[in-house]
């Protein structure tokens, strides 16, 4: 359940970035290396002023540019970290769900562990419908279960708001 797509989306920026500002660079360049070869005196203000209307269009572009992609690379980092805590919780809320299925002991060390820590992420969940047991104390947690896809479902919507918070259009 890994989404690369912010940092695809981060990647295809840069490259693009790159990209564009290579093009304008080459553009300002030859634009002026044209326009320099005729001399002309009474040209020669109007040069300028155009040759640095262009040199300060295409810096403005790249500053612009440079300032989106740093604000995609933060988003990204920040939806590693969202990534990394709901992983967690979708591994730690499987334990228990397992250790349920096997009706492990509650007084093992290792199962109180899980419970203590599991306890704030599945409170919200406990009672909603019954759990089915057999015989042994082999119980399906469904709460656990409904937890998860919950969680899964938050995890997208967090995942999506930053992939859309990150594509955002800052100039019509």
């Amino acid at each position: 359940m890994k989404d690369d797509s912010v940092a695809a989306d981060e990647a295809r920026r840069v490259a693009q970035h790159e990209e564009v500002k290579s093009h304008v660079e080459h553009d300002v360049n030859a634009d002026i290396e044209k326009r320099s070869d005729r001399p002309d005196a009474a040209e020669a203000p109007r040069l300028d002023r155009v040759a640095s209307n262009l040199r300060g269009g295409a810096i403005d572009e790249v500053v612009g540019k440079d300032r989106e992609v740093s604000r995609a690379r933060g988003l990204a980092r920040g939806s590693g970290v969202i990534d990394y805590i709901f992983y967690l919780i979708y591994g730690l809320l499987a334990i228990r769900l397992v250790l349920a299925m096997m009706a492990a002991r509650s007084n093992n060390g290792f199962v109180q562990l899980i419970q203590t820590i599991t306890d704030p992420l599945y409170a919200l969940f406990r009672g909603i419908v019954p759990s089915p047991s057999v015989e042994g104390g082999f119980t399906l947690v469904l709460p656990i279960i409904i937890a998860i896809v919950v969680y899964a479902l938050l995890h997208a919507a967090i995942n999506g708001f930053l992939r859309m918070i990150a594509n955002r259009k800052t100039e019509i």
